[in-house]
């Protein structure tokens, strides 16, 4: 439950589904693997990979850190 904090307006967000549905799945393009991650409302970033399993491995991790930064923001929002 560590992961669901309560926002300005009384309601209560799980930031994990949030990040989550913020990366695009892994998409084959020729011999690359890419997908996207959606850091903010105008800042789309695009990551390739020639194998799958480190594609795989980073989508985890940005993931992770897209959850890290949503939880940072909410916590700075909420002071002022």
């Amino acid at each position: 439950m560590s992961n669901i904090i309560e926002t300005n307006f009384g309601t209560q967000v799980s930031t994990s589904k949030i990040a989550g549905g913020s990366a695009s799945s892994i998409k084959k393009k020729g011999p690359f693997y890419n997908f996207s991650i959606r850091v903010s409302y105008n800042d789309i970033r695009e990551y390739s990979f020639t194998d799958l399993k480190r594609a795989e491995y980073m989508r985890r991790v940005m993931i992770g850190h897209l959850e890290e930064k949503i939880k940072k923001d909410l916590k700075i929002s909420k002071k002022f």
